[in-house]
């Protein structure tokens, strides 16, 4: 029997069940341990089913959310994973790394006030989980449309456009530069956050939809834009190679040993099991004292990976304080818990070398916050002479990335902005006929969900922009 709306704000959101602190930073197994069909039941009937459902509205994928959270609590688990996956390419992911807390929960009716949102990002981690396990997915192959489209980049733009363009009929080619897809997600996210099972599982199941997978190709080497278009044959080209450009401080002793960019540094643990060595053949850093720097969330992976690699001291350095922090808050309580020593309003000024050119030490500033800046966040300022040393071994640099000039170097007729990421239309289109543009090459370093909405989105309009060519 469906429960009251007054029912239904009497029952308080549930919690996500997690792994033990003191055991969980010891290895990379996933940290939340997800619902179970009780809790799944019971959170799902928090749902008062507005009228106007404004987090369908904040979702970049546009999920209906009250639609799949009423099967979920009706016990229809079949029925809440296909309204789950018709919109969304890759749950089983969001479920697990999408901020939304900042999208879809933070409009939800039940967090106003002094309310807790529903928890729709667990529900979606259970019920794509669920769906992995259950559901025999049948996909029955539209129309071939005879066009064919080249994907650039497999991680959560590409991906994401690739299955919507073969829901379409169009052919579609993912060409990924490393030996492994995924994108950020394989090299850039700890397992213990998002395990590779889970994004090999959503690539193998847009594999079987008929989408082709094709790594180890660099475009703008392997092949440039314009060679696939007037060479390979492809009719549209969408570019998602993301933002894998390492930025620096430009501080003295960048150059010592023992100082990593974020990139590298999750790139050698997640994508080449660096933490897995001597399994794998990749050697890593196992830092003593490591101090990464940076307040989001690929600072907040990097310096929980080096607890994890026996780091008996991890010290995360932040120039703002804990509140402009724009790592999720669960992954900044997730790190407070695993003992990680949060140094906030300091910036670094100079790592210090020791006699053999290894890093011993980042010297630090305090800083004190002034008027907001261009972010909306109040302007780190330092103050003068309140410098200190934090004794180290291993450095991580996680302050952001930029866009990789590879391949827009190599076609010069794609507009880029002055950071050197492709200007896109509101339809994602870039200045070169046929070719689109999503995720972080246009935006900059952001978020996967939206980097998917992105890819949503383009896979419209490069539908569109095809079947108006077969039109003439």
């Amino acid at each position: 029997m469906a429960l009251t709306p007054k029912e239904r704000m009497k029952i308080q959101r549930q919690d996500m069940p997690e792994r033990e602190p003191g055991v969980r930073n010891q290895d990379f197994k996933e940290v939340n341990v997800g619902f179970d069909l009780k809790l799944a039941q019971l959170e799902a009937e928090r749902c008062i089913q507005c009228k106007e459902a404004k987090c369908i509205d904040d979702c970049p994928v546009e999920i209906d959310i009250p639609l799949f959270l009423e099967h979920i609590a009706n016990g229809d688990l079949k029925s809440a994973a296909e309204v789950l996956l018709k919109d969304n390419a890759l749950p089983g992911i969001t479920g697990r790394v999408c901020p939304q807390e900042e999208q879809c929960e933070k409009v939800c009716v039940r967090g106003k006030g002094k309310g807790c949102p529903v928890a729709i990002g667990h529900l979606e981690r259970f019920i794509a989980d669920w769906a992995r396990e259950n559901l025999d997915e049948k996909f029955t192959p539209p129309e071939p449309t005879g066009y064919k489209v080249a994907i650039v980049g497999s991680g959560p733009a590409g991906l994401t456009t690739a299955g919507e363009l073969t829901k379409k009929g169009h052919d579609v080619t993912v060409f990924e530069a490393l030996h492994t897809p995924g994108g950020v997600l394989t090299y850039g996210i700890p397992e213990f956050r998002l395990p590779n099972e889970i994004i090999d599982a959503e690539v193998d199941r847009l594999r079987r939809m008929g989408v082709k997978i094709i790594c180890n190709v660099v475009i703008g080497r392997t092949f440039t834009i314009d060679e696939l278009m007037n060479e390979e044959g492809f009719h549209a080209v969408f570019v998602a190679n993301g933002a894998g450009l390492p930025v620096f401080m430009n501080i003295p002793g960048e150059n010592l040993k023992g100082v990593y960019s974020a990139n590298e540094y999750l790139t050698r643990s997640n994508l080449m099991r660096a933490y897995r060595f001597p399994d794998y053949d990749t050697p890593i850093i196992h830092g003593e004292k490591a101090v990464v720097i940076g307040g989001g969330n690929t600072a907040m992976d990097s310096v929980r990976t080096a607890k994890r690699l026996g780091a008996k001291q991890a010290t995360l350095v932040y120039r703002r304080s804990r509140a402009e922090m724009p790592a999720r808050n669960e992954e900044i309580h997730h790190a407070e818990e695993e003992g990680i020593i949060f140094k906030l309003l300091c910036s670094p000024v100079r790592f210090l070398s020791s006699e053999d050119g290894w890093v011993c030490g980042c010297e630090c500033i305090e800083m004190e916050l002034g008027e907001p800046d261009a972010s909306g966040r109040r302007r780190p300022v330092p103050i003068k002479g309140s410098e200190f040393i934090i004794e180290c071994d291993l450095v991580v640099e996680a302050i952001g990335t930029g866009a990789n000039p590879l391949l827009t170097s190599t076609t010069p007729d794609i507009e880029l902005n002055r950071w050197g990421n492709i200007i896109v239309d509101e339809k994602g289109m870039t200045s070169k006929a046929g070719v689109f543009a999503g995720g972080d090459i246009t935006r900059g370093g952001a978020t996967v969900i939206l980097a998917m909405g992105d890819g949503k989105k383009a896979a419209a309009a490069i539908d569109r922009y095809l079947c108006e060519k077969a039109a003439k």
